[in-house]
């Protein structure tokens, strides 16, 4: 099996970052924490004119995919740069629609696949047996899919929002709606969806981790204390390489993932489980890691690293917290 990506994949992930690094993603994560969407949904048309959104919607409707392998390469891209918005419940949501295409949903198929691969439709998803009954950005959406047992609905509204460790992060209940479909098709589908979204949350967390890990580098390599780069100093050396190690050892796990949900719907269970808890534990380590060295700077709300930081926790729990993952790796 080949963990290594090639150079079409690579120029992909080039090409983001180029374009993410441009687009002044700090301001577009402030402006949404603020309830100012403007400048997100302008970064989300950006991102699917480069094919993002449609990496999870099948060519019969308008899409590139699905392709797992290529969806972690931009969902990584995606964690680096911090993007705001339900990225990942759209393309999870993407999944399930394709999943119950032909269960009595083809309408709902062939209403949204082809507006959430064109980037015109943010969709936000809740499956509460995946682990949260909160769907992220329900107020900024332009739909709600909620699940519930062997149905899906259209929710129509939305409970108070919870607070977040992330302010650019806003959860709340969805709460009744039309049905979409019902029947046996519904909970397998909405099992591959939460697959999905756990695979783009840990490429997100390992983007994410990287971004951590070359802020603090920088950082470290910069400020001095009696007259030498604190980065001189050998407990420095080894926080950051314990760091880099976590980060290395998770990225091989994401491709196996990808990989293994590349080869069917039915596939990869215990792989994505393992990436996500491994990449999701990095991250938080790397944020820790960033924050003690950066020290009481790294507190700072004024500080782009802040946005960083405060994403690693909600990163790690949201579809599938650890104890969720190791327990799914590990079964037999």
């Amino acid at each position: 099996m080949r963990f290594l990506l090639d150079d079409e994949q690579r120029e992909f992930a080039r090409s983001l970052d180029g374009m993410l690094t441009a687009s002044e993603t700090p301001t577009a994560v402030r402006a949404w924490a603020a309830g100012d969407t403007t400048p997100g949904r302008a970064l989300w048309s950006r991102l699917a004119e480069a094919g993002v959104f449609a990496l999870a919607v099948p060519e019969r409707h308008d899409g590139l995919g699905p392709r797992p392998v290529e969806l972690a390469v931009a969902f990584t891209e995606l964690g680096r740069h911090a993007v705001p918005g339900p990225l990942v419940e759209t393309v999870a949501a993407a999944a399930l629609l394709d999943r119950i295409d032909g269960s009595g949903a083809e309408g709902a198929a062939a209403a949204w696949l082809p507006q959430i691969a064109s980037g015109k439709a943010a969709v936000s998803l809740c499956v509460p047996v995946a682990g949260s009954p909160y769907a992220l950005d329900p107020d900024t959406a332009d739909a709600v899919l909620l699940v519930e047992g062997d149905t899906v609905r259209l929710a129509e509204t939305a409970g108070p929002v919870q607070p977040s460790a992330d302010p650019a992060r806003r959860l709340a209940r969805p709460l009744g709606g039309s049905v979409l479909a019902r029947g046996p098709a519904v909970a397998a589908a909405a099992a591959h969806a939460a697959e999905v979204a756990a695979l783009a949350t840990a490429a997100q967390s390992l983007g994410l981790g990287r971004a951590l890990l070359d802020r603090t580098v920088e950082y470290v390599t910069q400020r001095t204390q009696f007259g030498v780069a604190i980065g001189s100093f050998q407990a420095v050396k080894h926080r950051l390489a314990d760091t880099l190690i976590a980060l290395d050892f998770a990225q091989p796990l994401l491709h196996s993932a990808a990989l293994a949900l590349a080869e069917g719907p039915d596939h990869g269970s215990a792989e994505v489980a393992a990436a996500k808890v491994t990449a999701g534990e990095a991250a938080y380590a790397a944020a820790r890691t960033a924050l003690q060295l950066h020290g009481a700077v790294g507190y700072t709300e004024e500080l782009d690293l802040a946005l960083w930081i405060r994403k690693a926790r909600p990163l790690r729990d949201a579809w599938g917290t650890p104890a969720a993952c190791r327990a799914r790796a590990l079964a037999p």
